[in-house]
């Protein structure tokens, strides 16, 4: 295993860990407006691009 030289500082291990986050998910809405995850298929009225597949 490698051994860092080195230690590293605590600017660059923050500057490093700044890139590391959780992104806010993508958001869609379906053909009757409720809010969905894109290319999912809506909870709330089982529709998947404007074709019934669910019965809810």
């Amino acid at each position: 295993m490698a051994v860092p030289k080195r230690r590293t500082s605590r600017s660059n291990t923050r500057s490093r860990r700044s890139q590391w986050k959780a992104k806010v998910p993508t958001l869609a809405k379906c053909s009757r407006g409720h809010v969905i995850r894109p290319h999912t298929v809506c909870g709330t009225c089982g529709r998947y691009n404007d074709r019934q597949v669910l019965d809810v």
